[in-house]
């Protein structure tokens, strides 16, 4: 299974991504290319040229395709590109051209960093393929197309880059566990850091609003009317921001304390939806609850935000006089990246 981490990539460890690796690329293919020109003094610039070509788009495939070990599309792709180039410049031989070894030499390059992708075993089928071909040409052109001593020579390099990244897979597991270790022991530290954030955040916000009647409480005096209200209403504020955290805001507070100074029931509750909605979608719920806390003058206003997963973002249940009135808000549309609210008159089902 690919590497999802390009950071614990052999490819990365050796110098092969970013900048380096367009380096790297461009020594690979000057290294393919004076290879490959031989060819062009044996065979036609018909044949010479879409071979090279070939042999260049192997050498970018297995240079440049992201994942570790590289995919089994871009490594058949390589594969492929390779033998064809070198099938290509041995055909129609004359006058016993020796002309077999300089594809091979520049296949080699590719099947080598193939190796150093991760496919070890593809890179030696790729050598064996080009073994067999040029033993089957040679048998069956009946010429000599070139002494497989060279190829074989020239397939060395595949040996040596599998050897090397056979010894560097223990180090490349070891790097990719202390990776993992890292970003979990960075995630946790971020966790700890927001709850401490919030933490300090909301000790800050009780300090604010209640520690005066708090403090006054503390001392034995007697509360007016007025403070006992307030206490009331700072009681429900606080109940608000452990049930609905992601629900309150300044405006929503204030429609609420305002609603509640009026007489009206408020109940707020969040399960969870906000996690996953757009901004938009949050701004318009909060814009249709204060609107019914503001428009409320007696009964009761519920705003829940539903679980997320469900077709509706929240609903706003007002109650008053014997009818019941709830606005349901939807996640957004896809088509218009809009949430849309619905106005439904549940008197029947949940009025007296």
């Amino acid at each position: 299974m690919p590497e999802r981490d390009g950071d614990t990539e052999l490819r990365a460890l050796l110098g092969m991504r970013g900048r380096a690796g367009w380096f790297f690329l461009a020594g690979l293919a000057t290294t393919i290319a004076l290879h490959m020109l031989p060819t062009f003094r044996a065979v036609p610039p018909a044949q010479a040229v879409p071979a090279s070509v070939a042999m260049l788009a192997g050498a970018v495939i297995v240079a440049l395709v992201p994942g570790e070990p590289l995919p089994w599309p871009a490594t058949g792709a390589a594969l492929l590109a390779g033998l064809a180039a070198v099938v290509s410049t041995n055909l129609n031989s004359h006058d016993g051209a020796v002309r077999g070894q300089w594809a091979a030499f520049a296949f080699s390059y590719v099947l080598a960093v193939l190796a150093l992708r991760g496919r070890i075993g593809a890179a030696w089928a790729g050598a064996a393929a080009v073994a067999a071909t040029l033993a089957g040409l040679d048998i069956a052109l009946d010429v000599r197309i070139g002494s497989l001593v060279m190829p074989i020579i020239a397939l060395c390099a595949v040996a040596g880059t599998s050897v090397c990244a056979l010894i560097l897979r223990p180090t490349q597991r070891s790097l990719r566990v202390l990776h993992e270790d890292t970003a979990m022991r960075a995630a946790a530290e971020a966790t700890m850091a927001a709850e401490h954030a919030e933490r300090v955040r909301q000790l800050a916000r009780l300090d604010r609003v209640a520690r005066p009647l708090l403090e006054r409480i503390a001392c034995g005096a007697e509360l007016s009317a007025a403070e006992r209200k307030q206490c009331r209403l700072l009681e429900a504020e606080l109940r608000d921001s452990l049930r609905a955290p992601q629900l309150v805001t300044e405006q929503l507070i204030g429609a609420a304390r305002g609603a509640r100074s009026r007489g009206v029931e408020v109940l707020l509750l969040d399960d969870g939806g906000f996690t996953q909605a757009p901004a938009a979608d949050r701004a318009e719920v909060v814009r249709i609850a204060i609107e019914a806390l503001e428009a409320a003058t007696t009964g009761a206003v519920t705003v829940r935000v539903l679980p997320a997963g469900r077709r509706l973002l929240a609903t706003v249940l007002v109650s008053a006089g014997g009818d019941d009135r709830r606005t349901d808000i939807a996640a957004s549309d896809p088509g218009r990246g809009t949430s849309r609210a619905g106005d439904y008159d549940c008197s029947s089902r949940l009025g007296p």
